[in-house]
Formats: C-alpha cells, sequence, structure tokens
C-alpha cells in the first residue's frame, strides 16, 4: 500500500468518525468468511456499516479528532480490528453483536471498545449495557410521556369525580323524597 493510498484511507476514516456519532471497535478474529458476511449482512439490515482497518490507520484518524482517544491505543488497537459506524442508533451496533452472538458464534465478535458522544466504553463487559442505551427519539417520547402523565392524572380525577359527585346528588334527592 503506498502512502498516498493510506493518506486516503486515513482521511475516509476521520470522515467516518467525523459523520457518525456512535462506533465500535469490535474483533472479529476466528471467524470464517461465510460468518463475517453474515455479520455484515446483519449490519447493513440495521443501517450499520463495518468496515476493517488497520490498527495504525485507525490511531492516526482518531489522531485528527477533536476527542481524546489515547485511552484506546493501549487495549482497544492491538490486534485484528473493525469498526461498526452507525448515526441515529448508539445502542443499534452492540444489539447485532449480541443478535449475532446468540444465533452464530456465541463467542465472537468482541467488543473491545466503543465511542457513544465521545464517551469512550473499553471492554467487552460493556455490550449488554451498551446494548439497553436508548435512542434520543426514545428518550424525547419518554420525557413526553412524563410531562403528559400529571396532567392526565389530574384530567381523570376531575371526569371521575364529576361522576362520584353526581351519585351523591341523586343519592341525596333520592332520600328527600
Amino acid at each position: 500500500m503506498t502512502k498516498a493510498d493510506k493518506a486516503a484511507l486515513i482521511d475516509e476514516l476521520t470522515k467516518k468518525l467525523e459523520d457518525n456519532n456512535y462506533f465500535y471497535v469490535t474483533d472479529a478474529s476466528g471467524l470464517t468468511v461465510a460468518e463475517i458476511n453474515k455479520f455484515r449482512a446483519m449490519c447493513f439490515n440495521l443501517g450499520i456499516e463495518y468496515k476493517v482497518a488497520k490498527n495504525t490507520l485507525i490511531k492516526k484518524a482518531l489522531e485528527r479528532m477533536e476527542v481524546d482517544y489515547t485511552p484506546f491505543d493501549e487495549s482497544v488497537l492491538k490486534g485484528f480490528s473493525g469498526l461498526l459506524f452507525t448515526k441515529e442508533n448508539s445502542s443499534g451496533p452492540a444489539k447485532v453483536l449480541k443478535q449475532f452472538r446468540k444465533e452464530i458464534s456465541s463467542t465472537s465478535p468482541i467488543l473491545k471498545g466503543a465511542s457513544i458522544d465521545s464517551a469512550l466504553y473499553i471492554g467487552d463487559e460493556h455490550l449488554d449495557a451498551l446494548s439497553k442505551l436508548k435512542s434520543k427519539e426514545e428518550l424525547i417520547g419518554d420525557i413526553i410521556f412524563l410531562l403528559q402523565s400529571p396532567a392526565n392524572n389530574v384530567l381523570s380525577a376531575l371526569t371521575s369525580g364529576k361522576n362520584k359527585l353526581a351519585g351523591i346528588v341523586k343519592t341525596l334527592s333520592e332520600k328527600e323524597s
């Protein structure tokens, strides 16, 4: 690979890192070509891009970013590395990893690290927590539901109170007659 090719790859990786709020670094070594193709297909179906790159190229692309990714240098950027990119769903790649492990391979790919809105997660032990993260839209929906809940409770109490009050008035009027 020539210097120009490496520079182009670094530029491409840098652009992808800048364009995607969330990325995961995985180790899929030990998987067969057929298994890797199934993994790529699962990622594609969920709008997640999977790209394999050399650690030195990934490191150089990360160095161009505003966020400090030096914690990735020692433990994440070793051995085989594949990158999962997504713009919208922070938990999507973690869910794909868990689903693939459940259906195809129980141990691979391994989560080496993840960047979720510049927060760094290092190690496979974070996979369960990352798979449970809610998307921005889900969080907004939860907030709207919580804001509507007190108003709904008040309306419910008022309407049920109206029925009770009407029942009491009717009972009192019947007793007087």
